[in-house]
């Protein structure tokens, strides 16, 4: 089977996880930053993988042009932080939201309503889905679980991200909200 070979810096195009930038490469696996879906390592041999944009950055070459966007390199220096600085993305939470409150009223008359801050709820919100990158890391970088295995466990993942979608309208930016199966670019 053939093999494309994708410099560091080049954007492709994978059909289930988006748009993404190649930031490492090795001898049978491709490391590939997406947008949505963090840190994958993608086989040489897997044929899904399109080139968007340029070559990228050759590591041999000195001086060469680089097609990696400021924005592609803030990114992979944020999922670079988060994962060994415990460094959280920043995220905020939509204007209208401040200063809110949820209330959470139970059916009976005779029980008391709960107040949360909405703020409160929101950092909650931000820490399920730091929890669940972690573990998306954790289970790409395993070395015992088979490929197959490993698609099953992120399509599982993909599919917590969808049923959290209900929580996007707290998000002050779009690019921030979760993303399920039919969420795609």
């Amino acid at each position: 089977m053939e093999t494309i070979d994708y410099a560091i810096g080049s954007k492709v195009e994978h059909p289930q996880f988006g748009v993404g930038v190649v930031t490492k490469k090795s001898l049978t696996t491709t490391r590939v930053f997406f947008l949505h879906k963090g840190d994958k390592e993608i086989a040489n041999s897997f044929t899904g993988l399109e080139l968007i944009e340029g070559s990228g950055i050759e590591p041999e070459s000195e001086g060469g042009g680089s097609s990696i966007s400021l924005a592609d390199l803030e990114k992979v220096f944020s999922s670079v932080l988060r994962r060994y600085a415990d460094f959280p993305e920043m995220v905020e939470m939509g204007d209208r939201w401040k200063k809110g409150v949820m209330i959470l009223k139970p059916g009976s008359a005779q029980l008391q309503s709960k107040e949360i801050p909405i703020e409160t709820f929101f950092k909650k919100i931000i820490l399920v889905r730091e929890r669940l990158r972690v573990l998306e890391q954790r289970i790409n970088g395993n070395e015992k679980l088979d490929e197959e295995e490993k698609i099953n466990l992120q399509q599982y993942i993909t599919r917590i991200y969808g049923s959290l979608t209900t929580f996007n309208i707290l998000f002050k930016h779009r690019e921030q909200h979760f993303v399920g199966e039919r969420g795609g670019e």
